[in-house]
């Protein structure tokens, strides 16, 4: 047969086949345990499923840059070492198919510039690094990830995939798709996302451009076909555009509501993919508050799909979150210091895709009361002892040490601090705190402690 026969040293249990100048292993079903050492540098196709490897090191395939095709299903790979393919410039096809990895980090497919087919499916995959399909971005045609566990998907890499021409994320937990994050996949042929748990589906422009289909039987070339099928689908108008799309060979049912649960989408009509427009069922009653003190205002809107509740200030803008408020997706909106010039109507708008309503909630700011400013008194009386911080550098010559000791001075004074010093008021029976009231040239309102 040649040089290459007599060089070539065939691991124990395994077949080898030389075919100059490309080399085959078939090592199926040999009861290995890991990957032999003694496998061929040079050898072109690798096959070791059916065994029971459990980790993949980094020397396991060193120097192997002749290898095209590399498959290990069906084996318990549950580690594989970062770098473990960085050798593999050449590499064209991974099969990993049924073993138990669980997540893909970074550095574990890092030197695979030629990759064309990934084929991840049926493992316990949860998590995906973003980054780990970099090197191969351009040049995948096949990336199958189904039957994992898989609720979050890498959605940006995987829009990324210009070169992809089937897409394989079925039998998975996932519940959301971005919207448009097929746009740029031209090439895509085949998107299969059957059994998620997917409510809703955004359109994508990519459904738009070509001629869509439920199944591959009889669809053209230039077609793309999708399968949505055994999801939890809630069939209202923002699912229109998929029953628009499907022919009567579909598998997409809808879960809800209730009236269409079941029922195929090729047998209902358009028009009762209906939504309801936001109605609001609740919302605080006018608020009283003294400057200062937080409130919040609550605001419960229902419709179909479920409403996106926003709230606008007195003056017109929208409230986003400061460190001053708060606003929760469920309609809440809390105010932590409440300020004069937030008194008057704030109005809660509740949004969907059918329409919008609104409502006002009252809202009155007491200013806090400033004794310095009272005109109660009938006639002007002893001020008495002074409360006005006084710096401690501060004296008059006259003043005596138990007028000095009555007041509340301020020490160790700094740009940004000062010791408050005051006398002690034991003598006066039921006093259980202090309250500091101050402000600056950059405060707005008032704060207390």
């Amino acid at each position: 047969m040649g040089t290459v026969v007599k060089a070539m040293v065939c691991p124990p249990r395994c077949r080898c086949q030389a075919l100059s100048p490309s080399i085959t292993i078939l090592c199926t079903k040999t009861g290995l345990l890991f990957v032999p050492p003694s496998i061929d540098r040079r050898t072109a196709e690798l096959r070791l499923m059916d065994n029971f490897i459990t980790s993949l090191r980094r020397k396991d395939f060193g120097n192997m840059t002749n290898l095209i095709h590399l498959t290990l299903s069906r084996n318990t790979i549950s580690q594989i070492m970062p770098y473990t393919f960085f050798d593999l410039k050449g590499l064209h096809a991974l099969h990993l198919d049924s073993n138990r990895l669980t997540s893909i980090g970074e550095d574990h497919f890092k030197g695979l510039i030629n990759l064309r087919h990934l084929i991840l499916s049926n493992n316990q995959l949860h998590y995906i690094s973003p980054g780990s399909f970099e090197d191969f971005i351009d040049t995948i045609e096949d990336l199958d990830l189904s039957y994992n566990n898989l609720v979050h998907v890498p959605w940006e890499t995987i829009g990324r995939l210009s070169n992809a021409n089937t897409i394989s994320l079925d039998h998975n937990l996932i519940d959301f798709v971005p919207e448009g994050i097929f746009s740029e996949l031209h090439k895509l042929a085949r998107l299969d996302m059957t059994s998620n748990k997917l409510k809703k589906i955004p359109p994508d422009p990519l459904f738009s451009r070509i001629p869509v289909y439920a199944k591959p039987k009889g669809s053209p070339l230039s077609s793309l076909v999708l399968s949505f099928g055994g999801n939890p689908l809630h069939c209202n108008c923002e699912l229109v555009w998929l029953r628009r799309l499907t022919r009567e060979d579909d598998l997409e049912t809808c879960a809800s509501p209730p009236e269409l649960m079941g029922k195929y989408f090729w047998t209902i009509r358009e028009e009762e993919f209906v939504c309801e427009p936001p109605m609001i069922t609740h919302k605080t009653p006018k608020q009283v508050v003294m400057e200062g003190e937080s409130v919040s205002l609550k605001c419960k809107a229902v419709g179909d799909p479920e409403p996106y509740v926003r709230w606008i200030s007195p003056v017109g803008k929208l409230v986003s979150n400061t460190s001053r408020t708060v606003s929760y997706e469920n309609g809440t909106l809390d105010i932590l210091v409440a300020s004069v010039e937030e008194k008057g109507e704030f109005t809660c708008i509740a949004s969907n895709a059918a329409g919008v309503s609104t409502a006002p909630v009252e809202l009155l700011v007491k200013p806090y009361p400033h004794l310095a400013n009272s005109t109660n008194c009938d006639k002007e009386t002893d001020p008495g002892p002074s409360d006005i911080l006084i710096s401690a550098k501060s004296s008059f010559p006259n003043e005596t040490k138990s007028h000095q000791e009555r007041k509340v001075v301020v020490v160790e004074l700094t740009s940004s601090s000062a010791l408050i010093q005051w006398p002690s008021q034991h003598n006066i029976p039921g006093i259980r705190m202090f309250q500091i009231q101050y402000n600056s040239s950059a405060d707005e309102i008032l704060v207390y402690r």
